[in-house]
């Protein structure tokens, strides 16, 4: 099937490119007809039997006559003779092409005889013959063939027949050549059973039994050849594992025995650095590898950040403290996609470029511990917290289902602590922040402003203190409800937060009143933020079930060391500076009386301030700008 299959593949080819040969040679000689018609119809009438006999005699036509009366309409036919320019078919022996010059007609004519048509032959590599049964006298081969059909540039109906190929000589010799291969392959493989087969059956039964926990199977040794060697090795090797289980069971039995005591003191402990650095030491130690890292994921970036990691190279051989900066995107390479899964996974240097490079590794995922929300309620999927990974056991073999189970151990005493550390931490914010605003509450704000005093005192810097209170805030309360008066209060805090930099602070002191402290500012640069935190809230009501609640704000400005030589005394003049904004009629802002003014280049007269509505702008006198801070 295969020969034959070939054979007529080839056959076709060479069909083909017989019938493209002879259809170009056709075309060629139409081609030829034509131009010589048109060389006759341009030369003058005196001349036109002498090129007509030229072109005769250099074999560019068989006939050319020229005629004297107009072409009748084009039928296909040139006086009987199939026109190449528009063929219509039929049996005929002579091609013609004509050329028109005033009233004449000159016909160029071809023959087409044996001779013609064994120069097509020739060409073509192919028996060619007219398909007229006039001109198919000759007797035509059997083989393939294929009929053309008239065409412009091919006006004949021809037939092209390929002579018959039949490969006898391969179908003899490819039965003989895989007999031959069959009882090569039957001598090689009898052999083989022979000599090989039955030694190595009973290694593999040996294999079996050890694998199966029976490290006491021994291999028979027939004979000191490479199968007998390599039982001896099988049998050595058998003993020296049976020791290593020994050994290891041991110290797996001890390992686990102190488990229970590392995961009280991992939970009872909320430095997270610390608590992720003794569990990753001591799943190097527990499953002997080389490397290790610990990532956990950050939501806002999505992203996983490494946060400790023990021998790891590349471009993670990093200070402990430039660690963090390493980060892998979530879903992308191994560790990315154990945290996007939430999926172990294990292997051999499958690991993307942007990852530690090792041999071996193993990485799962370190997840929180799943609570329900309610008693009785189904115990959620627990979240994925970060990925715990290591890198090339010592001794190179890979991480086994054992490593794998020890590391899922150690995984979920980090969830545990980490999730215990983030919800003191969380405890600690909330106790710690105002939770209608969610600017920082009270004690926080007695514990920032002493820091921020002892810190301007030490580097010779200035604090300025705000005390804002919103005015008329008791007649929003009864006027619209006590909830349309925390949505004010809500309001008003996003107003200063938006109003501040970076570096500044923003207090709720208690009620409606709130204190900013502004580092590294003096009271030029604290009039000038009162004065914009008051055109701030001033300049668009508060929209309540929609009414337009219009609010506004007196403040209180103070600095360090102007106005107080502490934390204390500098809250207390910001906060008379408060009041006094109120007795001037409130929606201002009034700047503290300095405690000593030798000190103070604020002169008497700069304390008071109000807001202009239409550009932020205080319409009375301002403090001298000082050349350190805002």
């Amino acid at each position: 099937m295969t020969v034959a299959t070939v054979s007529r593949d080839r056959a076709a080819e060479r069909l083909d490119h017989a019938a493209a040969t002879v259809r170009t040679s056709m075309a060629a000689t139409c081609q030829q007809l034509q131009a010589a018609a048109d060389t006759v119809a341009t030369v003058p009438a005196a001349n036109r039997q002498d090129v007509v006999g030229r072109l005769i005699a250099r074999g560019l036509a068989t006939d050319i006559r020229i005629a004297g009366t107009a072409p009748r309409p084009d039928d296909g036919k040139i006086g009987g003779r199939p026109d190449c320019a528009s063929p219509t078919g039929g049996p005929m022996n002579v091609i013609a092409a004509r050329a028109v010059t005033g009233d004449l007609t000159i016909t160029a004519a071809q023959t087409i005889d044996e001779g013609f048509l064994a120069r097509l032959e020739a060409a073509a590599g192919a028996d060619v013959a007219v398909t007229a049964p006039e001109l198919t006298e000759r007797k035509q081969p059997s083989g393939e063939r294929r009929r053309m059909t008239p065409q412009p540039g091919q006006p004949l109906a021809l037939t092209v027949t390929l002579p018959p190929h039949r490969p006898i000589f391969l179908y003899a010799v490819l039965p003989a050549v895989v007999l031959a291969a069959a009882l090569a392959a039957v001598l090689v493989a009898r052999w083989l059973a022979h000599s090989t087969t039955r030694p190595l059956g009973e290694l593999a039964w040996a294999a079996g039994r050890v694998a199966e926990g029976d490290l006491d199977t021994r291999v028979p040794i027939p004979h000191p050849d490479e199968l007998g060697r390599l039982a001896a090795t099988f049998n050595r090797m058998t003993r020296e594992l049976q020791a290593y289980v020994q050994a290891l069971t041991a110290s797996r039995d001890q390992l686990r025995g102190h488990l229970a005591i590392l995961g009280e003191t991992l939970s009872s402990t909320h430095d997270l650095h610390r608590i992720l650095q003794v569990i990753l030491r001591t799943a190097l130690a527990a499953t002997g590898a080389r490397a290790g890292l610990v990532l956990l994921i950050d939501r806002p970036s999505g992203q996983l950040v490494a946060q400790c990691g023990v021998g790891l190279a590349g471009r993670w051989d990093v200070p402990e403290a430039e660690l963090p900066q390493q980060r892998l995107p979530i879903g992308e390479g191994v560790l990315g996609a154990v945290a996007a899964s939430g999926e172990p996974r294990r292997g051999q240097g499958e690991l993307a470029s942007s990852e530690p490079p090792c041999r071996t590794y193993v990485a799962v995922p370190i997840c929180a511990p799943g609570v329900p929300e309610e008693p009785g309620d189904p115990v959620p999927f627990p979240e994925t917290l970060g990925v715990l990974a290591l890198y090339d056991r010592v001794g190179g073999d890979s991480f086994d289902d054992s490593d794998l189970s020890t590391l899922r151990t150690f995984a979920g005493q980090a969830g545990v602590a980490v999730h215990n550390v983030r919800l003191h931490e969380e405890a600690q914010r909330l106790s710690l922040t105002d939770p209608l605003t969610g600017l920082w509450n009270y004690r926080y704000l007695r514990e920032s402003l002493r820091r921020e005093v002892e810190r301007a005192s030490r580097f010779g810097r200035m604090l300025a203190v705000l005390v804002l209170d919103l005015d008329h805030f008791k007649d929003v309360n009864d006027t619209y409800g006590h909830a349309a008066g925390d949505a004010v209060l809500g309001e008003f805090a996003r107003r200063i937060r938006v109003g501040l930099r970076e570096v500044d602070v923003a207090f709720r002191q208690g009620g409606e009143e709130f204190v900013v402290l502004l580092p590294e500012t003096d009271a030029y640069g604290g009039a000038i933020v009162a004065e914009r935190l008051g055109a701030a809230v001033r300049a668009q009501p508060v929209s309540i079930d929609g009414v337009q609640v219009p609010i506004s704000v007196s403040i209180g400005v103070a600095v360090f060391p102007e106005h107080g030589e502490n934390s204390l005394q500098v809250l207390a003049a910001a906060d008379r500076a408060l009041y006094a904004a109120k007795n001037a009629g409130r929606d201002t802002y009034r700047l503290a009386e300095p405690a000593d003014v030798t000190k103070s280049g604020v002169s008497p007269g700069d304390h008071d301030g109000d807001f202009d509505a239409t550009t932020a702008v205080p319409s009375g006198p301002r403090p001298p700008q000082r050349r350190r801070g805002r």
